[in-house]
Parts: structure tokens; sequence; C-alpha cells
């Protein structure tokens, strides 16, 4: 198994997972309690149109991705606030909005290429040195105030890793499979911490030694977390 680590490309993809994990499992946790869990969806779709924006116009798709889940963020609460529609209602909107636009602007622009679908569906293993440090640096500032636009920031900075199809499961599964133990705020907190690191860590080591894209199989061990724990606590 160390040999995997022999790599510096895994290397990177190592310590890139486990931040991502920190971060959605945490942020997972407040955005589950407060029944908004399809927010992720959402503002990860509403990300890729950023992405999609950066490959056309040569553009940094990262940074593209967070400016444009933050506004989409700020649209998503002035919409609630100020037209009084139902949350549910906003976020399918706006996640099919989001879809239809990024396929647009991709098509006119040509530019869906490998780049496009490594952020679809994640690409752990081309995580640059620049990309670990980003998501270093707005991680801890994102820890630090865990407000609806700074779980934006997070959702954007998660698209190269597990993609921006899958990035809500790695930050809603983990919280629920916590939550089926039964325990308090914290215990919860630590719970779906510890779900979320276990199946980075699980779900590289199967991608790299069984050629698996990386995303998707990071998402199958924490749904497989989720079912033992459906097992474990079903009364």
């Amino acid at each position: 198994m160390l040999e995997m680590f022999s790599y510096d490309f895994m290397q990177r993809a190592f310590i890139a997972g486990i931040i991502i994990a920190i971060l959605a499992s945490v942020s997972g946790t407040f955005i589950v309690l407060r029944r908004y869990s399809m927010i992720s969806e959402t503002l990860a779709h509403s990300a890729l149109v950023g992405v999609a924006v950066g490959l056309v116009a040569g553009l940094n798709p990262l940074w593209m991705a967070v400016v444009v889940a933050i506004v989409s963020a700020w649209l998503i609460e002035y919409l609630r606030a100020y037209f009084s529609l139902y949350s549910d209602a906003v976020l399918a909107i706006l996640l099919s909005g989001s879809l239809a636009v990024a396929v647009i602007i991709v098509s006119l622009g040509g530019a869906f290429n490998n780049s496009l679908f490594s952020y679809l569906f994640g690409s752990i293993l081309s995580v640059s040195s620049a990309d670990v440090i980003t998501i270093s640096i707005f991680g801890i500032i994102c820890l630090s105030i865990l407000l609806v636009s700074v779980v934006a920031v997070i959702i954007a900075l998660s698209i190269r890793v597990v993609g921006s199809l899958l990035i809500g499961a790695l930050m809603v599964i983990p919280t629920v499979s916590a939550l089926q133990y039964r325990q308090g705020f914290v215990k919860t907190l630590i719970l779906s911490l510890f779900f979320a690191l276990g199946s980075v860590a699980s779900g590289m080591v199967l991608s790299f030694y069984f050629s698996l894209p990386s995303g998707a199989t990071i998402v199958l061990c924490v749904l497989t977390i989720f079912i033992i724990s459906l097992v474990i606590n079903k009364r």
C-alpha cells in the first residue's frame, strides 16, 4: 500500500482529499441539520457554470467556480427572503438552470474536453501543488465561518477532487450516516468526519490499484458506510 505514496501526484491527491473530507463533513453536518441538504448539489452545478466560463474564456476554472458559487449562494438567499419562495423550489430551479447554462456555454465555446470532464466527475490524481495550497488556505478560512456563502466556496474548491456531480454525496451522506447512531452534536460531527476521511482514503486506494474513477469510488465507499450504519442501527 505504501507503494502508492512514492508518487508525487498521489501525495498531493491524499493531502487534497483529506482537506476536502474535513471541509465537506464539517460543513455538511450544519447544512443537513438545517434541512438544507440539496444546497450542495445546487451550488455544485452553479460552480460548473464558472468552470465552463473559465474554460471558454481562458480564465482559471477554479477561481471562476468560486465566484459563481458565491453569487449563486447569495441569489438563493435573496430569492428565499424577498420573494417568499420555498427553499426546495429555489434550489431545484437554480440547479436545473445552472446545468442548462453550463451546457450551452460549453457547447457554444466548444470546450467540452477532458478538463471539463474532470470537474464533472472529479480527478483527484490531477490535483496540482497550487490546487493543494488554494484548498488549504481557503479551507482554514471556511472552517472558521460556516455561512452559506462559505459552503459555496467549499463546494467550488471540492469539485476538482470529487466532481460537481458527486460533491453533494460527500457532504451529506457522512452526516446522515453519523445521525443513525443517535449521538449528540459533537459526537455526530466527529463520526461524520471519521466516515468522510475513511471514505476518501479507502476510495483513493481502490481507485489507484484497480484503475477506477477516484470521485465515484469515494462516493461508493461512503454509500457503503451509510448502508452499514443503517443495518447496525435498525430498530
